[in-house]
């Protein structure tokens, strides 16, 4: 106590606290632990003599405390001057306001961040040799930073540092842009000119820390990072798996009555917080992990007091400018602050709550949240009970966005069941991008996009969106068409005078618009750019239209027009399966290994592994070495799943990767298969369905295949679809190719033509294409050759599109992440002919064919390929 004492004398001579309201410099007894619980971080913005930012450490009592004179850089390249200044008490993490002028160190505080941090080198001796390495881990500072002492010149007196930050996943090159972004207070969330006027104080409470967490909240304590003393107990319990979310109906009014919880309408990112022994993970609406993208938000739940917890809420940006959707992406471009509104609690310690009214489910969220010290990361989502026009109005003035209308006695259900509705002030909705019109301007990438959304199977267009773009949007989004440009248009149809100079784009990527209306014909009016929607994908975009306006009832109750869904129900899992955690297949360590899949036959994440290295040997000769999509389902095929084709950070060595240079010139890492171990590897990262090139890694120009994908409409029998695939084999049989056929696992067949590595991909392409228009020419009752589904009605589409660079088809004896896992299974021309169906084949009637004769035997010794004679045949050109 002594030493500390002493280690403060310098601080206590330099003040008088009969003048300034700065803590008193004293012994901080019990508070200087080991470990994530006993090392305070801060950083608090000083506008004195000149602005600076005081980064301090606690050690051994007190705070280590540097002066950084521009303030802390993000990017490594940056050294930033850092002063050492005198030690200050622990209580001074508490502090904000004013210094009196004239006063040692007159001026604003804020505090500007605050968490915990952790060396990577020995604390004293790093003080004393001049270089210490750490980790910081505060709601905006992350990752590894260095202090450097300098070598002092002659005569100097000062101790001079360099704060540097690491290399890792917290850098970035726009260093300024952390100070820039987070412009107010971690703690009360008030500008510097804020806290200089004095206003908010009443909410700025110090915590005290001879009071419990308890205590502190209910006396209105802020702190976005609580002192050692008072922070949560680890989080012991199971962590929650993702579920699917409950989705909200749109709707035109209000409902009536009281049994509606109205809630505001958030404008950012759904998200589902589980918490556990396995830290806090942050899953997007379709599953997708996102925890790294939100660290303010983990940071804050890390202090949840609970053995286990799943919440469902919205990720917002924490921004002066209001909580915006284009706020929101900036934040998460730039590393800017976010905040969490929590609206349901569906797990904790280990108890299902779906099934509980929402009401109940909102108590104990509040409850849960009321454990957390008030911080401005995570609130709780607030509700009126009732008055929901009043609600809505209140929230149309106010400039949001609407509000949710939610059934209070509802269970939680996913998908839209019609107890959730939402009613919105302005028309907002996601579309995905399928062109776009060039501009003439200069410096302007393109005038207007063109987007549309899936529906019945078709890729319908539904204008254009050509405002809302700054330089920034618009260079990002023009990189990005490089990488997705095509030759056709991805639309059912599209205007002719829009079409006429129109670059067609892959539709990949999903842009959130705002517009007044839909016009009679169904394009978007006046629609502006918000900004991308990475967290969903392309292929589940549909129309949002309008319901009908609920029904008032006496009771209350709305009666949504769309019928209900009900969810699926979960098979139950075998003893067997329950106590086998994990487990190893060729070398491979299969986590979550008795996760069921499939059910029906019941086929557990390691049978799907095991599946995969026995059926290698038959697999790999057709699917070996050629670069590869693959569809990953981390939660099972009953969750979100998405497809990958360039290697990742985090996946396996057995996992070959190919750099291949795109269409606008920049070069990816694309994935491939080599062995039955990469097969393994990839089910590992949750792969179900292997998707590949027609071309090997090492050949990437020249096809090794044909493949002619007989599509047919639903109202098409399967028996029609084999005659269908005799008369393609029989067309090229003709023409003096040979081909074998496969069940796809859907409803379709696909008929495989096996070629030496000649054929440019042009030739091949232009050949499958006037193969297709042929056959479709010479029956067009009962085929085409074009991707329109309206024009599909009864007829089977030769879809020869999978013939070029870059597409893919499923590979064969692929497991589909359909009901079942049918799999893509190779069969014989005569067998085809006894066949009821393309998915009648599962894992285990697969393992039993390993013992019969391979039907594509003969096709890996066939020497054939494309001449022009062919070409000429069906009008190809050579």
């Amino acid at each position: 106590m002594a030493k500390v004492l002493d280690d403060l004398s310098e601080y206590n001579r330099k003040r008088d606290f009969t003048r300034t309201g700065e803590p008193k410099g004293a012994a901080a007894v019990g508070k200087a632990g080991k470990g994530k619980a006993g090392k305070l971080f801060l950083v608090q913005k000083h506008a004195a003599t000149r602005l600076h930012f005081d980064f301090r450490l606690e050690w051994k009592g007190v705070l280590k405390s540097w002066a950084v004179t521009r303030g802390p850089s993000i990017n490594p390249d940056d050294k930033r001057l850092a002063v050492r200044t005198e030690d200050h008490p622990l209580a001074y993490g508490d502090f904000e306001g004013t210094i009196p002028k004239k006063q040692y160190g007159g001026g604003t505080v804020m505090l500007w961040d605050t968490g915990w941090w952790q060396p990577l080198n020995d604390p004293d001796e790093g003080l004393r040799e001049g270089k210490l390495k750490f980790e910081v881990h505060g709601s905006r500072m992350s990752g590894g930073w260095t202090l450097v002492r300098m070598k002092p010149r002659q005569g100097e007196k000062r101790e001079n540092w360099l704060l540097i930050k690491e290399h890792d996943d917290a850098a970035n090159e726009d260093g300024e842009s952390l100070i820039s972004n987070e412009i107010t207070s971690v703690r009360t969330g008030r500008l510097m000119e804020e806290i200089a006027a004095g206003k908010g104080e009443q909410t700025a409470h110090v915590w005290q820390s001879s009071k419990s967490a308890a205590e502190n909240v209910k006396a209105g304590a802020v702190a976005a990072e609580p002192p050692p003393a008072t922070r949560a107990k680890g989080h012991s319990g199971r962590s929650p798996a993702f579920v699917k979310p409950q989705l909200a109906t749109l709707v035109s009014d209000a409902p009536i009555g009281d049994d509606w919880l109205n809630e505001a309408k958030f404008d950012g990112y759904r998200l589902q917080v589980s918490i556990g022994k396995d830290g806090v993970t942050c899953f997007t609406r379709n599953g997708l992990d996102w925890t790294e993208k939100f660290p303010d938000i983990v940071n804050a739940f890390s202090q949840l007091d609970c053995d286990s917890a799943l919440l469902d809420g919205e990720a917002v940006a924490a921004s002066q400018e209001g909580s915006t959707f284009s706020a929101l992406q900036r934040a998460l471009k730039t590393g800017g602050q976010t905040r969490f509104y929590a609206f349901d609690l569906l797990h904790v310690d280990g108890k299902d709550l779906h099934k509980q009214p929402l009401v109940e489910r909102k108590a104990a969220l509040k409850t849960l949240l009321d454990t957390l010290p008030v911080h401005p990361t995570i609130r709780y989502s607030e509700h009126v009970r009732g008055n929901a026009d009043k609600v809505f109005a209140a929230m149309c003035k106010a400039g949001q966005e609407g509000i949710i209308a939610k059934r209070a006695d509802a269970a939680y259900k996913d998908g839209r069941t019609g107890s959730w509705l939402k009613v919105k002030c302005t028309r907002r909705q996601e579309f995905v991008i399928g062109g776009y019109s060039p501009s003439d301007k200069r410096g302007r990438a393109f005038a207007s996009l063109l987007v549309g959304a899936h529906e019945n199977g078709t890729f319908v267009y539904q204008g254009r969106v050509g405002t809302g773009f700054d330089e920034d949007m618009m260079a990002d989004l023009a990189s990005r068409f490089g990488k997705l440009a095509r030759k056709t248009s991805p639309f059912e149809t599209v205007p002719a005078a829009i079409a006429r100079n129109a670059v067609w784009l892959s539709p990949q990527l999903v842009a959130e618009v705002n517009f007044a209306e839909f016009t009679d014909d169904g394009h978007i009016r006046h629609g502006a750019f918000e900004g991308l929607r990475e967290d969903k994908e392309a292929s589940t975009v549909t129309p949002e239209r309008m319901e009908t306006s609920p029904v008032a009832e006496r009771s209350g109750r709305a009666r949504p027009t769309r019928k209900p869904t009900s969810p699926k129900p979960t098979p139950k899992k075998s003893a067997q399966r329950e106590t086998e955690a994990e487990g190893d297949v060729l070398g491979i360590r299969i986590s979550s290994a008795d996760r069921l899949l499939f059910s029906d036959p019941a086929i557990s994440k390691i049978d799907l592994a095991r599946y995969y290295g026995v059926v290698a040997d038959r697999m790999l000769p057709f699917a070996a070495h050629h670069p590869a999509s693959i569809l990953r389902c981390p939660q099972g095929p009953e969750h979100a799943c998405f497809y990958q084709k360039h290697a990742g950070d985090g996946f396996l060595d057995e996992i070959a990767q190919v750099p291949i240079k795109e269409s606008d010139g920049e070069t990816a890492n694309y994935l491939y298969i080599e062995d039955a171990k990469g097969l393994v590897a990839a089910v590992q990262m949750g792969t179900i369905e292997f998707h590949i090139w027609g071309s090997t890694v090492d050949r990437l120009d020249a096809a090794d295949r044909l493949v002619f994908d007989l599509d047919p409409d639903p109202s098409v029998s399967f028996d029609t679809v084999k005659i269908a695939a005799r008369a393609v084999r029989a067309r090229l049989s003709d023409l003096g190719l040979q081909s074998v056929a496969m069940v796809s696992g859907g409803k379709g067949i696909h008929v495989i033509v096996p070629l030496s590595r000649r054929a440019a991909w042009e030739t091949a392409k232009a050949f499958a294409r006037g193969l297709a228009i042929k056959i479709s020419e010479n029956d067009p009752d009962n085929y085409i050759a074009t991707m329109s589904k309206a024009k599909r009605k009864g007829r089977i589409f030769i879809d020869w599109l999978r013939n070029e660079r870059g597409s893919t088809a499923v590979a064969p004896y692929s497991v589909r992440a359909r009901t079942g896992g049918p799999v893509a299974t190779p069969v014989s021309w005569d067998e085809l002919e006894t066949l009821d169906s393309a998915n009648g084949f599962a894992i285990p009637d697969i393992l039993d064919r390993l013992e019969t004769d391979d039907p594509w035997a003969e096709a890996r010794d066939w020497k054939q390929g494309l001449t022009k004679a062919m070409l000429k045949a069906v009008d190809a050109g050579s």
